[in-house]
């Protein structure tokens, strides 16, 4: 009879034996930064190398001729047709296990054919719930509320004064099209001159989601949907649309985890909320990682639904390097555990309560620094991955190489992890990298501190660039700009 895994000690052993070599398929390991520290036989297969080759356990193939990556899916796809890295699957044995931040139908296709699972719910599953239309409903559901709203297809402006009208939701709004990038297809429409610059992203597209504008925090948790029931990570704050690290209005651009963001009542609902989302999930057949946005209302403290991400996200890496992480397991483990078909028991409501607890956070954020400028040309220097210090008079200096994040020891020390390299084109939005320190970024009244902008100002500084021949500055080199975070 198999035997049962009873408590966290045995899960945590039971992955410090694993066998099956498990993969990370992604333009970066950010994600799942340190995961391979708990999980023999864990390796990440990379198209970006940010860490010079010095990454035990990060193998990155020579670049090869490829048309122009349009997705994460794409560059995946692209690394799993790579000779090198079919060879080095092949090499290492076992049966394979992939992972991903993003995959499609032919990601599957392609991870059948090198005898590989992916553990995660089919990518058709998790395309229906990444729907922002179908996370209204699924939340309407689970009793999960969001922002007054309507769900409809929008032909003009007349038209959806119309609906705004009929629904009560005023004409002060937000606009979100089914599926996409925060920044990218949120639109903030106030009148028709708003309408009419957007106008071709919103008329054609299908259901729209039409918001009430309201004055709102963004806010981020993470969770995991188990046969045992959800289990429920700590709710961070979101960096939203700052200009000193994306050009983009409503765009994403970090976290802070950090035990007093919110009030405990903002916290116990928002928990309470995922778990009872999560819980919906597994009854629509979902089940693994997946992320929550809530927007909580700066006048009331209302908690709405914002979106769901089925999958682990740009702040899965905070999650799960989180004091409670480290006292028990990092959240991605549960998945894991989930997906191995291993038999387990687990006290969901005890951990939920134990990870509710503020000593088990401490803080930490997360700034994702951009190109801003309205410019393109080609690096040529870029801060390496490592550990920066920030001296007295506000400079930022390379200290030492590191790839772990639990490496900075105090608040004048932060990790840099390098995502453009010399050699690549600079336009705006492209990712210089992601930043890591201890304590806060943002001030209690939720703005960039000054601490914040001098390290963000120092690792700018640490890029440089230089023209491009003029044959290559045309359209040719428009904002490639996706997410691969």
């Amino acid at each position: 009879m198999a035997t049962v895994l009873k408590n966290i000690s045995e899960i945590r052993r039971f992955f410090h034996r694993n066998e099956d070599p498990i993969y990370f398929i992604s333009a970066t390991n950010f994600n799942l930064l340190g995961l391979d520290e708990w999980v023999k036989n864990f390796k990440y297969i990379c198209y970006i190398d940010c860490y010079d080759g010095k990454h035990p356990n990060v193998f990155c193939p020579s670049e090869q001729p490829h048309a122009e990556f349009q997705s994460i899916e794409d560059i995946n796809n692209y690394l799993l047709q790579h000779k090198e890295v079919i060879d080095f699957i092949k090499r290492r044995g076992g049966k394979p296990k992939f992972v991903f931040l993003m995959f499609d139908e032919e990601t599957e296709r392609l991870s059948k054919e090198l005898g590989a699972t992916v553990w995660f719910p089919k990518a058709k599953l998790r395309t229906a719930m990444d729907n922002k239309i179908e996370t209204v409903r699924i939340g309407n559901k689970a009793g999960v509320p969001s922002v007054p709203n309507a769900l409809s297809e929008v032909k003009d402006y007349d038209h959806l004064r119309e609906i705004c009208e009929k629904n009560n939701l005023g004409h002060d709004l937000v606009l979100q099209s089914a599926f996409g990038d925060s920044g990218h297809t949120t639109f903030f429409i106030k009148n028709e001159a708003d309408f009419r610059r957007h106008e071709s992203e919103i008329v054609g597209e299908g259901e729209i989601k039409i918001m009430k504008r309201i004055d709102c925090r963004g806010s981020a948790i993470e969770a995991c949907a188990t046969s045992e029931g959800t289990i429920v990570g700590p709710l961070m704050t979101e960096l939203v649309g700052f200009k000193e690290l994306t050009p983009y209005r409503g765009g994403w651009c970090g976290n802070e985890i950090l035990a007093t963001a919110f009030p405990p009542k903002v916290r116990e609902k928002a928990r309470d909320l995922t778990f009872k989302f999560g819980e919906q999930l597994r009854k629509e057949g979902y089940r693994g990682y997946f992320e929550l946005d809530f927007l909580i209302d700066k006048k009331t403290g209302d908690l709405w639904l914002g979106e769901l991400n089925p999958r682990i996200t740009g702040a899965s890496s905070m999650t799960n390097h989180a004091a409670f992480a480290h006292a028990d397991a990092p959240l991605f483990l549960f998945h894991l555990l989930e997906f191995s078909k291993k038999k387990f028991k687990l006290d969901v409501d005890e951990l939920n309560a134990r990870w509710a607890d503020p000593e088990m956070i401490d803080g930490w954020s997360q700034m994702v620094i951009k190109h801003t400028e309205d410019s393109v040309d080609i690096c040529t220097a870029s801060p390496q991955t490592g550990i920066y210090k920030m001296l007295e008079d506000g400079r930022v200096v390379f200290d030492r190489f590191d790839y772990h994040r639990r490496a900075v020891e105090s608040e004048n020390e932060a990790f840099f992890l390098r995502i453009l390299g010399p050699g690549d084109y600079r336009y705006e939005g492209a990712d210089i990298g992601i930043l890591v320190t201890r304590g806060r970024s943002m001030t209690k009244g939720f703005q960039l501190n000054e601490r914040a902008k001098k390290w963000i100002h120092g690792i700018k500084s640490g890029v440089e660039g230089k023209p491009l021949p003029t044959a290559q500055a045309g359209p040719a080199l428009a904002d490639p700009a996706f997410k691969i975070l």
